[in-house]
């Protein structure tokens, strides 16, 4: 069992690589420049990481497990799916907004030569997914009929969420909006979308 020491060490490393991470981008980061924020050997990081991918990794695990916590806790209420949905919505958003470093690194980092992110945290990533997938089903089952097609639904949702989440983070909003109208009428934006969903009919298939 780790002591209370190593567990501190684990803690200040990942949030260090957090910080260094957003501010100087991952080309720049190195063990090197954790280990001098720190205030550790670069050989006790190893003890805990096999390298900087696995830093980020590890970052985009905790990050995922926050979001799928309250995903699930959302998802327990006793309301009605569309108050949960709606509900979904607007934590998302919060999300984003209160864990901007998090949110940068699971959503907005992608560097061409980082290790492709593990199977197993993966899979994990994708029970928030089945979840968030089973409250559109609930929310509109007159239109989103089968779980593939929740998926593609939720997907659009999320894109968005996530791109009101972006638009505030990068400051890219324009002037003339008012942000907390504009949140507000992008979730019913959305939330009107899936009402209406359609399922996408490929060249070549016959419609359902």
């Amino acid at each position: 069992m780790p002591t209370r020491s190593d567990t501190d060490l684990r803690t200040a490393v990942l949030d260090a690589t957090r910080q260094l991470l957003v501010r100087e981008g991952y080309r720049d980061l190195s063990m090197r420049d954790v280990a001098s924020v720190v205030g550790c050997s670069v050989s006790s990081i190893y003890l805990y990481f096999s390298g900087k991918d696995a830093l980020i990794h590890t970052l985009m695990a905790e990050g995922f497990e926050r979001w799928h916590a309250m995903v699930e806790e959302i998802a327990a209420r006793e309301a009605t799916a569309a108050e949960r949905l709606e509900a979904l919505c607007r934590a998302y958003i919060a999300f984003g907004l209160e864990n901007a470093e998090y949110y940068e690194i699971m959503y907005m980092f992608h560097p061409d030569r980082m290790a492709r992110y593990p199977k197993e945290l993966y899979r994990r990533v994708r029970r928030t997914m089945d979840l968030t997938a089973e409250l559109v089903l609930a929310y509109a089952p007159e239109a989103v009929q089968t779980s593939a097609d929740a998926r593609i639904a939720w997907t659009a949702l999320w894109a968005t969420l996530h791109g009101v989440v972006s638009t505030l983070l990068t400051d890219r909003l324009d002037h003339r909006i008012d942000r907390s109208r504009y949140i507000e009428g992008s979730i019913q934006f959305t939330l009107n979308g899936i009402r209406a969903f359609q399922p996408a009919t490929l060249p070549g298939e016959v419609a359902r």
